[in-house]
């Protein structure tokens, strides 16, 4: 079937939840993906940060391979040697206690704000204006975007609080003494690329200690090497109560988890939370591919030489219609005077593959194996679009 053929099957059989790109993707490699009709394209997307090294790349593809042919899925009842030797080496090398698996960023944060409510007792949770957290309906009630809560608001739970981002008396004028958590993104990704003073973070886990409230760092796209450290809260030098995590995760397959601390951690028992597919072998074997060609690829080194670079060649575009630039590491945010959807089109057209968010926001999530001259490549494209 050609393209305008299978793009049919999905105007005539899916449920209607995405407006998408009109090209039928079919194989990647490296830094680039190819359509069915033989299209190539610059991957700046990296399927919303989650292909972190990239398509294809050897290492993941054959961990996926060989732990296929053992099994793939055993369920949380029985133990399985990949995800029992990826959580010793994520725990040992965040400083966290505990990992919980789960299968998206939803159910991780889904699961940590059951986990704080659970450890306090207490019924409010704190997030931010612009903040995304997840589709279901609690994670919802969380992300600070009243046009996704409209359609809801019929079961949008009570006791969700939404304050600006990077305002720390807001915060502070909200809590309560039923206060149980506040989450919060170290770098908010689909409000814009939105970077925080560098000492919020800290005075958010300062007011968190002081009034006995659960702090939660939500790394469902910061993470995994995302902004130039394994996780982006080492950046800002905190330590949150629960992290939660996925996308680059495993590379591409379908992860999440929550990493929480051993006081926080205690609070869930047996029966107070579950899943089917979190943890199983095949994912968690990928998720450990990651981590091997992370550390002997020195991927970090690369995202932040490479990071700083793109930025500094973004600030040199000399254009009207750019408002501002703005990131860490390779996630990073072009913001324009005028709406970007269009220019999402252009490039597409032109071989590269963006988003924009936050409607003025063109947003670059790269794998993280991009070199400087496939940045240059890019630039000078976006140049001429501009």
């Amino acid at each position: 079937m050609n393209t305008e053929e299978l793009i049919k099957i999905e105007d005539d059989y899916f449920i209607n939840t995405f407006t998408r790109q009109p090209i039928v993707l079919d194989h990647g490699e490296g830094v680039k993906v190819f359509d069915i009709d033989g299209n190539e394209y610059l991957d700046m997307f990296a399927g919303i940060a989650v292909n972190c090294l990239g398509h294809n790349h050897p290492a993941l593809v054959k961990a996926i391979q060989d732990q296929a042919e053992k099994l793939i899925h055993v369920s949380s009842i029985y133990y399985n040697e990949p995800a029992l030797v990826y959580a010793k080496r994520l725990v040992d090398s965040t400083g966290f206690d505990r990992i919980f698996y789960a299968n998206s960023g939803a159910e991780a944060n889904e699961g940590a704000i059951k986990l704080a409510v659970k450890y306090t007792g207490k019924s409010e949770v704190i997030s931010t204006v612009d903040s995304f957290h997840g589709r279901t309906i609690m994670t919802l009630a969380a992300t600070g975007h009243e046009e996704y809560h409209e359609p809801f608001k019929a079961v949008i739970p009570e006791g969700f609080i939404n304050v600006p981002y990077n305002d720390i008396d807001a915060i502070k004028e909200a809590i309560t003494e039923n206060t149980a958590a506040i989450i919060v993104e170290p770098i908010q990704g689909e409000g814009g690329i939105n970077v925080p003073d560098a000492d919020y973070l800290k005075q958010v886990e300062e007011i968190c200690h002081e009034n006995d409230i659960v702090f939660i760092v939500d790394e469902v796209q910061t993470g995994f090497g995302r902004c130039g450290t394994l996780f982006a809260h080492e950046l800002f030098g905190v330590k949150p109560d629960i992290m939660t995590m996925a996308k680059g995760i495993g590379g591409g397959v379908p992860m999440g988890g929550i990493l929480a601390t051993e006081k926080v951690a205690g609070a869930f028992v047996p029966g107070d939370h579950g899943t089917t597919f979190g943890g199983g072998p095949l994912v968690c074997a990928a998720a450990n591919a990651v981590l091997d060609t992370f550390e002997n690829d020195n991927i970090l080194d690369n995202v932040n030489e490479v990071g700083d670079y793109f930025i500094e060649e973004l600030k040199k575009l000399d254009k009207d219609i750019i408002a501002d630039v703005r990131g860490k590491g390779l996630m990073v945010g072009l913001e324009l005077t005028k709406p970007g959807a269009v220019y999402v089109d252009k490039l597409r057209e032109a071989g590269f593959l963006i988003n924009c968010t936050a409607d003025k926001v063109l947003r670059f999530v790269p794998p993280l194996i991009i070199t400087k001259d496939e940045i240059d490549e890019f630039v000078k494209a976006l140049d001429e679009i501009l």
